[in-house]
């Protein structure tokens, strides 16, 4: 099991990455062999230790690919590497303390490597889906947030100029960090300043009618969880719950930790919705304004944890909305820079 998890770690960037050799080396010290080479249809990508001469690795190659089953060729041994039922390489073995590997345990570590490129490719997958929905939530940042934020500033020069100054600080903060490519991953204490400075933008806007409390637990400001994903919410509740308010609204931003969870909650006093609606939200469906933001976080948050992570919508109208994230405190792979 330890040799099986350390060889998908080797194998987490597929045969060409920067583990393949260290894959061959593992794989020739559990085999006890003189040689071991993998390689992918287009032919040897990684190996480890001398093949005996004469070795036609080539031919041996093209052997398994058209048989698509194990190859026993003396001195080498050869095994398809099956990746989610497709045929994708081979392992190839040379030698041993007895002249020959045996074909079954090449066989049966074949299977081990190409489980491990199905896992490399699975994630490989769900990086790039991650960072295409980013892409679309940064091209979708509200212009009718943009707008009226430089009205507000606007409004503000004549009538508070320091205040005026202040709010075009921080919505240049805003979009700098709306826009940044530093990495698909910030710190929670990152998303928090986001906010914070997103809110001060609206309460100008509002009159100062907008209450704002937020409230985080030191412990989780730390942690990394995906770019943009606290934000969006905190959008969609100004500008679906307490737009359409008459009077004074209040939203609540908050975060603590619940074992090995980090969890996020915001939190208003607006209209609401419909608990149908807020699941039609999250499928992707309702209407196309409300439904963008919330359904690209939570499948963002989906692709990045698994299935169990994405969000939870609390709602009724007349009785605000509240949104739960709730994720893993430390997942592998998940850093901020």
């Amino acid at each position: 099991m330890r040799e099986a998890r350390l060889l998908g770690q080797d194998l987490r960037h597929g045969l060409h990455g920067s583990g393949g050799a260290a894959a061959a080396r593992r794989l020739r010290r559990l085999l006890d062999a003189d040689a071991v080479v993998f390689a992918d249809l287009d032919g040897p990508a990684a190996e480890a230790g001398p093949l005996p001469p004469g070795s036609d690795v080539r031919a041996v190659l093209d052997e398994v690919f058209n048989r698509g089953r194990v190859l026993r060729q003396p001195p080498l041994v050869a095994a398809p590497l099956l990746v989610a039922g497709d045929l994708a390489g081979a392992l190839v073995v040379a030698g041993g303390v007895t002249g020959e590997v045996a074909a079954e345990d090449v066989e049966e570590l074949a299977a081990l490597v190409a489980e491990a490129l199905d896992h490399a490719e699975l994630r490989e997958a769900r990086a790039r889906i991650a960072a295409a929905d980013l892409r679309t939530l940064r091209a979708q940042i509200s212009p009718h947030f943009l707008h009226n934020a430089l009205a507000v500033i606007a409004a503000h020069i004549r009538s508070d100029p320091a205040r005026a100054r202040g709010l075009l600080t921080d919505f240049a903060d805003y979009l700098r960090y709306s826009f940044s490519t530093t990495g698909d991953y910030a710190t929670v204490a990152a998303e928090l300043q986001a906010i914070q400075t997103y809110l001060e933008l609206q309460r100008a806007r509002f009159d100062d009618r907008l209450e704002v409390t937020v409230r985080m637990a030191p412990e989780i400001l730390p942690v990394a969880i995906p770019f943009l994903v606290v934000q969006p919410i905190v959008e969609n509740a100004v500008r679906h719950g307490l737009e359409r308010k008459s009077g004074r609204g209040h939203i609540a931003v908050s975060g603590f930790g619940e074992g090995a969870l980090c969890v996020i909650e915001i939190e208003d006093d607006g209209v609401g919705m419909e608990p149908e609606l807020a699941r039609e939200i999250l499928a992707g469906g309702g209407p196309e304004a409300r439904g963008v933001g919330l359904a690209n976080v939570d499948r963002r948050l989906r692709t990045v944890y698994g299935p169990e992570y994405g969000l939870v919508i609390e709602t009724a109208p007349g009785s605000g909305t509240r949104v739960v994230v709730r994720v893993p405190r430390y997942k592998q792979g998940v850093v901020a820079e």
